[in-house]
């Protein structure tokens, strides 16, 4: 099972995930081998969240990544996105035709409930390194949409969703990320 995994930074936290990024290296390190994609989101070079994809056995599994981590343990975040996924993709980030730098790069968040939209890649997006549903935990009910994108800028990134069919758009400067 995937899940998308979104910490959120504390404001005035960056001393403290400095202080602790090794311990969050190491960390991730253990999951090296199901992560899909991962990286930080940006306020200019200020970190303002961590973005983790993976491929976990179970909801459970998945609870206990997200708030084991070590920046989380230690109060870092301000709270914690976690929401079943589907790779509809079927690749990660790693693998994206793009390769990892070069252009913007954004996550685009878009939440809603009801009627599920936007469960497919829109045609002509060669730009796109991770595209998915985020569900609940069983699977069944779709939340929202979650992608990582390459576009000029943040209106041309949001543009990978149909904007006017979700409760709300989140867009935020995103960097590959990991020592993978």
């Amino acid at each position: 099972m995937e899940f998308f995994c979104y910490h959120r930074d504390r404001p005035g936290s960056l001393p403290l995930r400095e202080a602790l990024l090794e311990a969050h290296w190491s960390y991730m390190g253990r999951f090296a081998d199901v992560m899909i994609a991962r990286g930080p989101t940006l306020d200019g070079d200020t970190p303002t969240g961590s973005v983790h994809i993976v491929d976990l056995p179970d909801p459970a599994a998945a609870r206990a990544f997200a708030f084991d981590e070590p920046s989380y343990q230690a109060g870092a975040y301000r709270d914690v996105l976690l929401r079943r996924w589907r790779n509809v993709l079927g690749r990660t980030m790693w693998d994206f035709p793009g390769g990892s730098s070069g252009g913007n790069r954004y996550l685009v968040l878009g939440l809603g409930a009801g009627q599920a939209v936007d469960l497919e890649v829109p045609r002509g997006r060669d730009d796109v390194i991770a595209y998915g549903p985020l569900l609940s935990d069983d699977g069944t009910a779709w939340m929202g949409t979650a992608a990582l994108v390459r576009a000029q800028d943040p209106d041309e990134a949001q543009g990978v969703l149909d904007a006017d069919r979700y409760a709300d758009v989140e867009v935020h400067t995103w960097q590959f990320g990991g020592r993978r």
